[in-house]
């Protein structure tokens, strides 16, 4: 279990490398003016931008805000609700792909096989709680790819955590308020209850 941790850190310093290095200049860069500039074509930009989180250094609220503003709650908490489970599903694949050899390499079968079990028991609420954590969501993607998190409830759960995220970020970018606190708060305290929802369904597609 010591190395299955391991590999988390080492995980979480993958994805954390590109923001110290870069993290700063692109929450500069990516400015609404930026986003609007790109004409009909912005709601592809945010999209991508989002769906490539796992690997671009994006602060992916101010993206979320800037589509908000530019379209509106609804559209823009679309495109934005898209583009996290864009990246979700990114990590997921990618992991699940070609991750396990490099896990077993880190972590050991052992470590590995403890991981898959702490993820069989818990990994669902992990995903769904980590959506709106920076770091953390894309390292809990790759995490449930390698430990072989069944896709459909890995999708669900992810679309738990990005949906309210999403159309929280859009009303603040639309609304125009400079404090995020209710975005967190939403962000935070309602993807436990879409899962808790959609959890038993889910379970009775799996049986």
């Amino acid at each position: 279990m010591r190395r299955f941790f391991l590999l988390v850190l080492g995980l979480g310093l993958i994805v954390l490398l590109p923001f110290v290095i870069w993290g700063e200049g692109m929450e500069a860069l990516w400015t609404v003016a930026r986003l609007e500039s790109f004409g009909q074509w912005a709601w592809l930009v945010g999209l991508g931008l989002l769906s490539g989180d796992l690997v671009i250094p994006m602060p992916s609220t101010v993206v979320m805000s800037a589509l908000g503003y530019v379209y509106g709650i609804a559209i823009g908490g679309l495109i934005a609700t898209l583009g996290a489970m864009g990246s979700a599903a990114l990590g997921y694949g990618v992991c699940r792909w070609v991750g396990e050899p490099v896990a077993i390499r880190l972590a050991g079968k052992e470590g590995l096989e403890a991981g898959r079990k702490l993820f069989n028991l818990y990994g669902a609420w992990v995903v769904v709680l980590s959506r709106c954590l920076p770091i953390m969501a894309e390292v809990m993607a790759c995490l449930a790819g390698m430990t072989g998190m069944p896709w459909r409830r890995f999708l669900v759960a992810a679309l738990a955590g990005c949906l309210p995220m999403g159309f929280a970020f859009a009303a603040v970018g639309q609304l125009g308020t400079d404090s995020p606190v209710a975005a967190l708060l939403v962000s935070a305290l309602v993807p436990p209850i879409l899962w808790a929802l959609a959890r038993r369904s889910l379970s009775r597609i799996e049986d």
